[in-house]
């Protein structure tokens, strides 16, 4: 009767401690999957401007880092790919992907991904196969060096994307100043009219 009731304990506390790891799991789980929905939106942008001239500061943008940019399959749609090597027997890629629109109201959006993949070189054994049918014998022939991939993420950096949507920004008034001139020209002289009698008026009172 001991023995069973040892055994009844021992299946019962076995049981516990796996519902309690398996919550724990389910509890994990569930906080990384809220995890990978935010509220705040570093990847996405909104600019003044028609969707052409946006995608055309985008376009600009990447060239401008050095991206060679895939031939797009979509409208509004870019990727362009930048690769470095910090250390001889490692080779870095930036891959970034971009997606603009025209919101229909005097402005668009810009969203972009960028993803990071490492590759460092490895040493990789080569074999050889000699025979016929079912005799065959597979010896080793030497060795190739050639790159694999040891890391990919997705960068989550804002400050990353932040200094690219700078970036952009410069392009975005580079074009409205093409297309605008004359008004860029009035506003600015009228901001600084405005500047002026505002430190007149400061000046001459006492």
């Amino acid at each position: 009767m001991q023995s069973y009731s040892s055994a009844f304990v021992l299946g019962s506390t076995t049981l516990l401690m796996a519902a309690a790891l398996t919550a724990g799991c389910a509890s994990r789980h569930h906080e990384l999957a809220s995890d990978s929905i935010s509220a705040q939106a570093p990847f996405s942008r909104t600019f003044p401007g028609s969707g052409d001239a946006v995608c055309w500061s985008v376009k600009r943008a990447l060239l401008s880092q050095g991206y060679m940019l895939d031939r797009a399959t979509d409208n509004g749609v870019m990727t362009g790919t930048r690769d470095f090597q910090p250390d001889p027997k490692l080779n870095v890629s930036y891959h970034l992907q971009t997606s603009c629109a025209d919101n229909r109201n005097g402005t668009s959006i810009v969203f972009v991904t960028a993803t990071r993949e490492d590759s460092q070189l490895q040493k990789m054994k080569q074999s050889t196969s000699m025979g016929i049918g079912p005799a065959t014998l597979t010896m080793p022939s030497g060795s190739a060096h050639v790159l694999g991939v040891v890391r990919r993420e997705t960068i989550q950096d804002p400050g990353f994307y932040s200094r690219f949507f700078a970036l952009v920004q410069g392009f975005v008034d580079q074009e409205q100043l093409a297309q605008h001139p004359r008004d860029t020209r009035d506003s600015r002289a009228a901001a600084a009219d405005g500047q002026a009698q505002a430190a007149q008026a400061q000046a001459r009172t006492p």
